[in-house]
Protein backbone atom coordinates (compact mmCIF):
# COMPACT_ATOMS: atom_id res chain seq x y z
CA UNK A 1 0.00 0.00 0.00
CA UNK A 2 3.24 2.15 0.65
CA UNK A 3 5.06 1.47 -2.57
CA UNK A 4 4.71 5.16 -3.83
CA UNK A 5 5.79 6.47 -0.60
CA UNK A 6 8.62 3.93 -0.94
CA UNK A 7 9.64 5.26 -4.72
CA UNK A 8 9.42 8.92 -3.27
CA UNK A 9 12.26 8.06 -0.91
CA UNK A 10 14.54 6.09 -2.87
CA UNK A 11 14.29 8.39 -5.60
CA UNK A 12 15.20 11.34 -2.95
CA UNK A 13 18.32 8.67 -2.16
CA UNK A 14 16.98 7.15 0.86
CA UNK A 15 18.19 3.67 1.59
CA UNK A 16 14.06 2.13 2.50
CA UNK A 17 13.70 -1.46 4.35
CA UNK A 18 10.41 -3.20 3.39
CA UNK A 19 9.33 -6.10 5.56
CA UNK A 20 6.36 -7.47 4.26
CA UNK A 21 5.31 -10.75 3.62
CA UNK A 22 5.17 -10.75 0.07
CA UNK A 23 7.96 -9.19 -2.76
CA UNK A 24 7.27 -5.90 -4.23
CA UNK A 25 10.74 -4.88 -6.23
CA UNK A 26 10.38 -1.07 -5.77
CA UNK A 27 12.29 0.50 -8.91
CA UNK A 28 15.39 2.79 -8.76
CA UNK A 29 14.62 5.44 -11.55
CA UNK A 30 17.70 6.49 -12.97
CA UNK A 31 17.85 10.33 -12.96
CA UNK A 32 18.63 10.63 -16.87
CA UNK A 33 19.37 7.86 -19.45
CA UNK A 34 22.91 6.55 -19.37
CA UNK A 35 23.70 7.32 -15.85
CA UNK A 36 24.17 3.11 -15.60
CA UNK A 37 26.74 2.95 -18.11
CA UNK A 38 28.89 6.35 -16.93
CA UNK A 39 28.89 4.64 -13.59
CA UNK A 40 29.93 1.60 -14.73
CA UNK A 41 33.31 3.24 -16.35
CA UNK A 42 34.23 4.66 -13.02
CA UNK A 43 37.59 3.17 -11.08
CA UNK A 44 37.00 0.34 -8.79
CA UNK A 45 36.36 1.80 -5.25
CA UNK A 46 34.01 5.10 -6.90
CA UNK A 47 31.20 6.10 -4.75
CA UNK A 48 28.53 8.00 -6.29
CA UNK A 49 26.59 10.52 -4.58
CA UNK A 50 22.94 11.42 -4.72
CA UNK A 51 22.38 15.73 -5.35
CA UNK A 52 22.05 16.17 -1.48
CA UNK A 53 25.97 14.79 -1.04
CA UNK A 54 24.63 10.85 0.15
CA UNK A 55 27.30 8.68 -0.48
CA UNK A 56 25.07 6.08 -2.23
CA UNK A 57 22.29 6.68 -4.54
CA UNK A 58 18.53 5.45 -2.85
CA UNK A 59 17.95 2.04 -2.64
CA UNK A 60 15.10 -0.30 -1.49
CA UNK A 61 15.78 -3.48 -0.12
CA UNK A 62 12.98 -6.08 0.91
CA UNK A 63 13.02 -8.70 3.56
CA UNK A 64 10.48 -11.39 4.13
CA UNK A 65 9.14 -10.94 7.38
CA UNK A 66 5.11 -10.86 8.92
CA UNK A 67 3.53 -8.83 11.71
CA UNK A 68 3.12 -12.06 14.01
CA UNK A 69 6.23 -11.98 14.28
CA UNK A 70 7.52 -8.40 15.70
CA UNK A 71 11.35 -10.09 17.03
CA UNK A 72 12.39 -11.57 13.96
CA UNK A 73 10.77 -8.54 11.96
CA UNK A 74 12.84 -5.92 13.76
CA UNK A 75 16.16 -8.48 13.09
CA UNK A 76 15.67 -8.98 9.40
CA UNK A 77 15.10 -5.01 9.02
CA UNK A 78 18.18 -3.95 11.25
CA UNK A 79 20.60 -6.65 9.36
CA UNK A 80 19.05 -4.82 5.57
CA UNK A 81 19.59 -1.62 7.48
CA UNK A 82 23.50 -1.59 8.31
CA UNK A 83 22.73 1.22 11.53
CA UNK A 84 20.28 2.99 12.50
CA UNK A 85 17.21 4.38 11.03
CA UNK A 86 16.84 7.74 10.38
CA UNK A 87 12.93 7.58 9.69
CA UNK A 88 10.21 4.99 10.27
CA UNK A 89 7.19 5.14 8.09
CA UNK A 90 4.83 2.19 8.94
CA UNK A 91 1.53 0.59 8.45
CA UNK A 92 0.73 -2.26 10.59
CA UNK A 93 -2.33 -4.05 11.63
CA UNK A 94 -3.63 -3.14 14.52
CA UNK A 95 -3.88 -6.34 16.27
CA UNK A 96 0.05 -6.35 15.46
CA UNK A 97 0.77 -2.35 16.11
CA UNK A 98 2.15 -2.44 19.71
CA UNK A 99 3.92 -5.47 19.25
CA UNK A 100 5.65 -4.38 15.50
CA UNK A 101 6.20 -0.64 17.09
CA UNK A 102 7.74 -1.94 20.13
CA UNK A 103 10.23 -4.11 18.59
CA UNK A 104 11.50 -1.94 15.63
CA UNK A 105 12.00 1.43 18.17
CA UNK A 106 15.44 0.34 18.98
CA UNK A 107 16.31 -0.05 15.30
CA UNK A 108 15.87 3.98 15.01
CA UNK A 109 18.24 7.00 15.68
CA UNK A 110 17.81 9.12 19.02
CA UNK A 111 14.41 11.34 18.32
CA UNK A 112 14.30 9.87 14.55
CA UNK A 113 10.53 11.01 13.15
CA UNK A 114 8.20 8.35 12.68
CA UNK A 115 5.21 8.31 10.50
CA UNK A 116 2.70 6.00 11.49
CA UNK A 117 -0.22 5.24 9.36
CA UNK A 118 -3.25 4.06 10.60
CA UNK A 119 -6.96 2.83 9.13
CA UNK A 120 -9.81 4.46 10.48
CA UNK A 121 -12.95 2.38 10.39
CA UNK A 122 -15.24 -0.57 12.58
CA UNK A 123 -14.55 0.56 16.64
CA UNK A 124 -13.18 3.95 17.03
CA UNK A 125 -9.37 4.02 17.72
CA UNK A 126 -7.46 6.59 19.99
CA UNK A 127 -5.19 8.47 17.65
CA UNK A 128 -2.54 8.47 19.85
CA UNK A 129 0.96 7.40 18.62
CA UNK A 130 3.10 4.90 20.20
CA UNK A 131 6.43 5.59 19.89
CA UNK A 132 6.59 8.38 22.74
CA UNK A 133 10.21 9.63 22.31
CA UNK A 134 9.99 9.88 19.15
CA UNK A 135 8.22 13.07 17.08
CA UNK A 136 5.25 11.38 15.11
CA UNK A 137 3.14 12.01 12.12
CA UNK A 138 0.31 10.29 12.45
CA UNK A 139 -1.94 9.58 9.39
CA UNK A 140 -5.65 8.09 9.86
CA UNK A 141 -6.60 7.11 6.23
CA UNK A 142 -10.48 6.80 5.74
CA UNK A 143 -12.07 4.07 3.16
CA UNK A 144 -13.84 6.87 1.18
CA UNK A 145 -12.14 9.45 -0.95
CA UNK A 146 -12.54 13.27 0.04
CA UNK A 147 -13.02 14.13 -3.90
CA UNK A 148 -16.91 13.13 -3.18
CA UNK A 149 -18.97 10.71 -5.05
CA UNK A 150 -18.68 7.92 -2.16
CA UNK A 151 -16.02 6.32 -4.03
CA UNK A 152 -13.75 4.22 -2.12
CA UNK A 153 -10.02 5.97 -1.31
CA UNK A 154 -7.50 5.79 -4.38
CA UNK A 155 -3.75 4.25 -3.86
CA UNK A 156 -2.67 8.02 -5.03
CA UNK A 157 -4.57 9.41 -2.76
CA UNK A 158 -2.97 7.52 0.37
CA UNK A 159 0.35 7.86 -0.73
CA UNK A 160 -0.07 11.89 -1.32
CA UNK A 161 -1.28 11.72 2.12
CA UNK A 162 1.43 10.14 3.58
CA UNK A 163 4.03 11.62 1.91
CA UNK A 164 2.76 15.24 2.95
CA UNK A 165 3.14 13.91 6.23
CA UNK A 166 6.79 12.35 5.31
CA UNK A 167 8.17 15.14 4.37
CA UNK A 168 6.68 16.79 7.34
CA UNK A 169 8.81 15.01 9.57
CA UNK A 170 11.98 15.17 7.03
CA UNK A 171 11.51 18.97 7.65
CA UNK A 172 11.50 18.52 11.43
CA UNK A 173 8.07 19.82 11.82
CA UNK A 174 5.89 19.32 14.94
CA UNK A 175 4.05 16.05 15.68
CA UNK A 176 0.63 16.42 13.99
CA UNK A 177 -2.69 13.85 12.78
CA UNK A 178 -3.79 14.22 9.10
CA UNK A 179 -6.45 12.67 8.10
CA UNK A 180 -6.72 11.25 4.02
CA UNK A 181 -10.29 10.19 3.30
CA UNK A 182 -13.13 9.49 5.77
CA UNK A 183 -14.64 7.13 7.14
CA UNK A 184 -17.50 4.83 5.33
CA UNK A 185 -20.52 6.23 6.57
CA UNK A 186 -22.56 3.77 8.50
CA UNK A 187 -25.89 2.21 6.71
CA UNK A 188 -28.54 1.74 9.12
Amino acid sequence: MLAGVAEDLVRGGWHVVLPSRRYHPIAVPEQKQGLAALRALRPRGHLPTTGNGQARPGRAIWVEAGWDRPRELAAKAEAALEGPADLLVAWVHEQYRRAVMGAVERLLMPRAPVVEVRGVGGPPVEPEPLLAAHPTQLVMVGSVSDLGGNRPLAHAEITEGVLEAVHRAIEGRAPSLHQVGQSRPLVR
